[in-house]
């Protein structure tokens, strides 16, 4: 017998599919094409080749849009209360317990002061790992706070959407939100003072229908989804059919919903260069 001898497949030991780390990489829906993930987090969600953007959690998309050590979160012990004693296939209690678990907020909107090329800035930012970014009565009370705050200190408001639209469990106090965050931005408004709205993918029902789509400037990611109700329920309604890439955010920069369609790399600049304008400062050529 040979020293030594070639081994055959059943001497190899086969990598098993669970010893690859389960978030190594991620699928890009639209082209297929995996990427690491780590890589993926260092481009902020966005990938490479196709540029699909991929939703941004509340930090990263904090850290890619303010100045480096000038945030200062407000309101973070603001939480959900089962006021309703709300229950489906599971009681509201129970899943507020297991979104705070996951993602490690207390709502869905993460809300406080920074700075965006030294200027001072109310920067309220939905987040739709917490149940869809649906808002309830904390998500609605932050962005007014968020807003009132702005008009105490004489700042500008930003506020970055994703939602899946009113918190069903918490019935009329969801939508008691909508009055309540659109009367903020009113009095913002009369204030003087300008807010930059920018719908991320998706923006739906009640969060479209009111501060959303106030903005003074409203800027949306590329292909995000931003309606009231979702094409499917439309079209079920309707029984038509739809026109391709309708609600999504070329759609309606089309029909002037949206003032312009920024890629996340370039969020930043923009909207810079609207608060230098807003300020009468001097702009870049």
């Amino acid at each position: 017998m040979p020293f030594f001898s070639k081994p055959t497949y059943s001497t190899i030991t086969a990598p098993r599919k669970k010893d690859i780390p389960k978030d190594l990489y991620t699928r890009c829906p639209k082209s297929g094409e995996l990427v690491y993930s780590r890589e993926l987090k260092k481009n902020w969600m966005v990938v490479p080749k196709s540029d699909y953007h991929f939703p941004l959690a509340s930090d990263l998309r904090i850290q890619s849009l303010i100045d480096e050590g000038t945030w200062e979160e407000k309101d973070r012990d603001l939480e959900s209360v089962d006021i309703l004693g709300f229950v489906d296939k599971k009681a509201y209690a129970d899943r507020l317990k297991e979104y705070k678990r996951k993602t490690g907020l207390k709502d869905a909107v993460v809300s406080g002061l920074g700075k965006m090329a030294g200027m001072g800035v109310s920067l309220a930012v939905m987040d739709f790992r917490f149940g869809g970014a649906s808002m309830g009565s904390v998500v609605g009370e932050k962005i007014t706070r968020a807003i009132e705050r702005a008009i105490e200190l004489k700042l500008p408001v930003i506020i970055v959407s994703a939602s899946g639209g009113a918190r069903m469990q918490e019935g009329i106090y969801s939508l008691m939100q909508m009055a309540k965050t659109s009367a903020a931005l009113g009095r913002l408004r009369e204030a003087g003072l300008p807010f930059v709205s920018v719908l991320t993918h998706p923006t739906t029902g009640g969060v479209t229908a009111s501060f959303a789509t106030l903005g003074d400037v409203i800027l949306a990611e590329p292909e995000a989804l931003i309606c009231f109700a979702g094409p499917r329920v439309i079209k079920e309604g309707t029984n038509q059919e739809l026109p391709p890439g309708f609600q999504k955010s070329e759609f309606l920069l089309d029909r002037g919903l949206v003032d312009q369609i920024v890629h996340r790399h370039q969020l930043r600049p923009r909207i810079i260069h609207f608060l230098k304008a807003f300020a009468g400062k001097p702009l870049e050529a």
